[in-house]
């Protein structure tokens, strides 16, 4: 009877134990074809972690409990004076902005300073010697080249036999001829007008025209002055007009 119980018995916890594993199963979600294959349940992601004590376990080995809390001491003391020197990194900031308002300083002119300060450092960096450098030492290699020395040369000799040249010497001479002509051509159109001017106004045409102008004008100031005459020389039976007459 007793061999037949402890049997009965195992055959229990076998069965509660597979129900366990089932609601497991079950509960975790783990089937070849569900979609949430090899995720964990909600429940079990809502489980809290102490990273404190995650961080304590995962301590190097060789080191002893007072060496560690001494480390994770400097640490904390580490992470707080980062923590301070933000905020007073903070405050330079808001102190600087301040000043340069006061002195009229736009954002503009900050972007200057930085893109001239920029440009600066640029110039002395040692990357920026060192293209320098190189691209001296090439000129000078491509200006000593025997290739550079010979286009040189050629470059000179065809030069000097153009201007040289019968082709080139005729050319000069044409164009300086033809300069000398225009001038001496623009001096007689010149002398040309002037003495028609003069011949013009010696003509009697022009003469006779400029005496009638100056009969003209005579008369017509004459007329102008007898009229002037007769308003202010009235008779002695006339009388002076009225001031109050009526408008």
């Amino acid at each position: 009877m007793g061999g037949r119980r402890g049997v009965i018995a195992s055959q229990g916890v076998e069965a509660v134990a597979e129900r366990v594993r089932g609601a497991a199963m079950e509960s975790a979600d783990i089937n070849l074809n569900s979609p949430n294959k090899g995720l964990l349940s909600d429940a079990m992601m809502d489980v809290p972690v102490d990273s404190a004590a995650a961080a304590r376990t995962a301590a190097p080995e060789g080191l002893s409990a007072a060496e560690e809390e001494e480390l994770r001491a400097e640490i904390a003391k580490v992470e707080e004076e980062i923590g301070t020197l933000r905020q007073v990194l903070a405050a330079k900031e808001r102190h600087c902005g301040e000043l340069k308002r006061k002195l009229g300083l736009t954002p503009l002119d900050g972007l200057k300073q930085n893109l001239s300060k920029s440009w600066h450092d640029v110039q002395v960096s040692n990357a920026y010697v060192r293209t320098s450098e190189k691209l001296g030492e090439w000129n000078d290699k491509v200006t000593q080249s025997d290739l550079y020395l010979s286009a040189s040369s050629t470059l000179e000799d065809w030069n000097e036999k153009l201007t040289q040249s019968e082709a080139y010497k005729k050319t000069q001479e044409t164009l300086s001829q033809a300069g000398q002509k225009t001038s001496a051509a623009l001096s007689n159109v010149g002398s040309v007008i002037s003495r028609k001017l003069g011949d013009m106004r010696n003509s009697a045409t022009f003469k006779s025209f400029e005496d009638r102008v100056g009969t003209i004008k005579s008369r017509v100031v004459g007329s102008r002055e007898n009229s002037t005459d007769g308003l202010q020389s009235p008779s002695a039976g006339d009388k002076p007009p009225q001031d109050n007459a009526p408008f």
